[in-house]
């Protein structure tokens, strides 16, 4: 089973993770295996576990912390959306980022819950992790250069941006963006590093891809949280719904204080010290690994 105090780790780092183009799902294989906690590790990649009813909560968690921090924003999407229903037009800007929202939720969502449990069956394992996790930094580090050499802006704007991001995006690149989501089912692929990078090949700068990919991990990470909590009140959550509760809390408080720094950070900064974290962090568990003759 699992302990209060691992629950409150894990739960702290899926809110940062989740967030943090580093790939929530990467280090919740990679860190349990890095403290030895190896009935965690050997739950993960079941069919069915507790640790599948743990993770639920932690998702909710991270969501909720989402909604709370880009509520106004929200309330317009949603006006816009209902709004555009009634009006059949996509002249206004709160409108079209909701559908374009909506555009690039579908293809992820029917991906993954078709995918999801198979994908993490197979590849939540630390040395598929750590391979994915350099893969993640080299993705994100020549998505940064491309930025620059494009001369993309990376300041300038305090408010929402909702204007910009749908007088740039098409429903066509939503979608895209949504398709390049489906690498996150890899652990050690970060679901809002891909989507920064798709927003940033479509011509956003750092700050609207990344807010862009706050309001987008909303609906998935949510969806992916409800449509999995009956097994937290089924058999998998019998003895560990105290630790889930607890999990759940911490990740929202993390996710919470996370996104409030990351929609600050992106306003002038970029996703290279990411980058290079991952490369970093995945080549330093390998040698762990291979001093332990694990591999």
């Amino acid at each position: 089973m699992i302990t209060y105090l691992q629950a409150l780790i894990l739960g702290l780092l899926q809110g940062v993770t989740e967030l943090f183009p580093v790939s929530s799902l990467g280090h919740s294989v990679l860190v349990p295996w890095l403290l030895n906690w190896h009935v965690l590790l050997a739950d993960q990649s079941r069919s069915e576990s507790f640790y599948l009813s743990f993770v639920v909560m932690l998702h909710v968690g991270t969501a909720l912390a989402l909604l709370v921090f880009y509520r106004r924003t929200w309330l317009r999407i949603i006006k816009g959306f209902f709004g555009s229903l009634g009006s059949r037009n996509l002249e206004s800007p709160d409108a079209k980022l909701a559908w374009l929202l909506l555009a690039a939720t579908v293809p992820a969502g029917i991906i993954g819950l078709a995918f999801e449990h198979k994908f993490r069956t197979l590849f939540a394992k630390p040395l598929a992790a750590m391979i994915f996790l350099f893969i993640n930094g080299c993705i994100l580090l020549i998505g940064d250069r491309k930025l620059r050499q494009t001369g993309g802006r990376q300041s300038g704007q305090t408010a929402i941006t909702v204007k910009n991001v749908s007088q740039k995006l098409t429903l066509g690149r939503a979608l895209v963006i949504g398709v390049a989501q489906v690498g996150a089912l890899f652990a050690g692929i970060s679901r809002s590093g891909i989507t920064m990078i798709s927003g940033l090949y479509s011509g956003l700068n750092h700050e609207d891809a990344a807010r862009f990919s706050f309001l987008l991990a909303t609906p998935i990470i949510l969806g992916a949280g409800l449509v999995k909590l009956p097994d937290f009140f089924g058999p998998l959550g019998d003895g560990v719904r105290a630790q889930t509760l607890l999990g759940g809390v911490a990740a929202a408080i993390a996710a919470y204080l996370t996104v409030r720094y990351l929609d600050r950070y992106f306003r002038d900064r970029t996703l290279r010290p990411f980058g290079i974290y991952c490369i970093c962090a995945s080549l330093a568990l390998l040698a762990i690994g291979l001093a332990r003759g694990h591999f």
